[in-house]
């Protein structure tokens, strides 16, 4: 199996198209977050400028997945998946990151999203283990993950934040 997901790679749900993001994406991707920026503070920071949009863009990788969830309906970036530290041999985890644009938000795109992407993490692209790490007072957050079926681990003392 290919340790980094095809450059192509696109995820078709009813509502959702998830695909990797690229540089053609940058302007469009910095206007959304801009537009964003009350919905993410404090949980998130996404690349905000262009520099670091490219950054990100290019340090995906063996070790790092990206998705932009695609609203079917308007063509607009609705919702953004990462999963980063990908372990393989016999670990073969990540960590799963997500957030949600304005107006998108709340509208249950992120939900399939999430799903669509869990489904191809745990399926074609052979994880074994997903964690999602979230501060205990970001109860969207929370409700999202749980609603998939992630379940609670425990609080690790001064961890994020």
């Amino acid at each position: 199996m290919d340790l980094v997901a095809p450059a192509t790679l696109l995820l078709k749900g009813r509502k959702i198209l998830a695909r990797q993001p690229n540089t053609d994406d940058r302007e469009t991707f910095l206007v959304a977050v801009e537009r964003s920026r009350e919905l993410h503070h404090p949980w998130v920071a996404p690349p905000r400028d262009e520099d670091t949009f490219d950054a990100w863009v290019d340090r995906l990788g063996p070790t790092e997945l990206s998705f932009l969830g695609i609203d079917r309906a308007t063509g607009e970036i609705a919702a953004v998946i990462n999963l980063s530290q990908i372990f393989r041999k016999a670990l073969c985890s990540a960590y799963l990151g997500y957030y949600a644009f304005v107006p998108y938000n709340g509208r249950g795109l992120m939900t399939e999203t999430l799903d669509l992407v869990v489904r191809y993490a745990l399926g074609p692209y052979g994880l074994h283990r997903l964690e999602a790490n979230i501060r205990p007072e970001n109860q969207p957050s929370i409700r999202l993950v749980q609603r998939y079926g992630f379940e609670l681990e425990g609080y690790p003392r001064n961890y994020l934040y």
